[in-house]
């Protein structure tokens, strides 16, 4: 089995890394410091479960890897579409693209029998540009719930978790899952092949599309929105208007809202990855966690007042942010 990682950061080395350890030939496409420190000496991860070293190529160039079996993407979903001339040396008629990204995927209607079967997300795949980079049959989805950090060049610090659930858009149990699911167990994680990966989205997202938003809006962390009665109601009601869009979606993900909160308020004052990325002047994930929940609102008639008023703000922010680091015409 070949693996590329395109965008071996955080999530993407550990990935890289714990594969290399379970024998799959493992190819890591980074830059920067990063790159060098990982040609030099490795991955490096730093775990409560045991500290370990792999040593995987790295390099810039997709063309010296060839095309592979799987394509782990390890970038975040607004990067997507602009990959395209890093992904196509890594493709040929077999290779699948295992997209661990957050948010609603762009294959989400693939294969979804129903009103909505094919139908495009334009929040996600703009002009259809991510469909086009990457063909939803090539998509294999995948719902992380392992926290990472880059610690320095070369070093990853996992914090929790090991679960990395993976399924088809299609939905079923397909012989490309099941061996990928093999190879990352073999290398120490978890990876179940879900029937239906989508019900994981909606789980994962309720989480998501509340509190990332308001952590960049507030500079808050999550223990701290929830600590807050006013904002742990307004996530509350934003996961309600959630719930509701995934089931007329025909998704009914069993997780309680109180139960998602307990959650989110366990993890302490942890930033949230778009609190980050605001930090450090990055791109806002705010497309595929947000703005698609609330297109899917509108497809599908529900009011979802909270959403919207959030998705505003947040929108507006985005752009201003965008306009701040767009240097003026000469």
């Amino acid at each position: 089995m070949r693996v590329a990682v395109l965008g071996a950061g955080a999530i993407g080395a550990y990935v890289g890394a714990a594969l290399d350890r379970a024998g799959v030939e493992v190819h890591l496409v980074a830059r920067g410091p990063h790159l060098d420190a990982l040609r030099r000496h490795g991955v490096r991860v730093l775990s409560p479960r045991g500290d370990f070293t792999a040593l995987p190529h790295a390099t810039a160039d997709p063309y010296e890897i060839g095309p592979v079996d799987y394509i782990f993407l390890g970038l975040k979903a607004n990067g997507y579409a602009a990959a395209t001339p890093l992904l196509r040396p890594l493709m040929d008629h077999r290779t699948a693209v295992i997209a661990a990204q957050n948010g609603i995927p762009w294959w989400y209607f693939h294969g979804l029998p129903g009103p909505y079967e094919g139908h495009r997300i334009e929040s996600v795949d703009p002009g259809g540009s991510v469909t086009e980079a990457i063909p939803p049959e090539r998509a294999i989805g995948c719902v992380v719930y392992a926290a990472t950090e880059i610690e320095a060049p070369g070093v990853v610090r996992h914090l929790e978790g090991t679960r990395f659930s993976i399924g088809e858009p299609a939905r079923g149990a397909s012989a490309r899952c099941l061996a990928f699911s093999e190879a990352m167990v073999a290398g120490g994680l978890k990876c179940p092949v879900e029937p239906d990966l989508r019900d994981d989205i909606w789980i994962k997202l309720m989480g998501n599309v509340a509190f990332n938003p308001i952590s960049a809006l507030t500079r808050a962390t999550m223990a701290g929105i929830c600590r807050h009665r006013d904002t742990r109601e307004l996530v509350a009601s934003m996961m309600r208007e959630t719930l509701e869009v995934a089931s007329r979606v025909g998704s009914n993900p069993r997780i309680s809202i109180e139960r998602r909160l307990a959650g989110a308020e366990r993890a302490g004052d942890h930033k949230t990855s778009t609190l980050q990325d605001l930090e450090k002047g990055r791109p806002l994930e705010l497309d595929v966690i947000l703005a698609a929940v609330v297109e899917l609102a509108d497809l599908t008639g529900v009011e979802a007042p909270n959403l919207r008023a959030v998705n505003a703000v947040a929108g507006l922010m985005n752009e201003t942010i965008t306009a701040a680091r767009t240097p003026a015409p000469v």
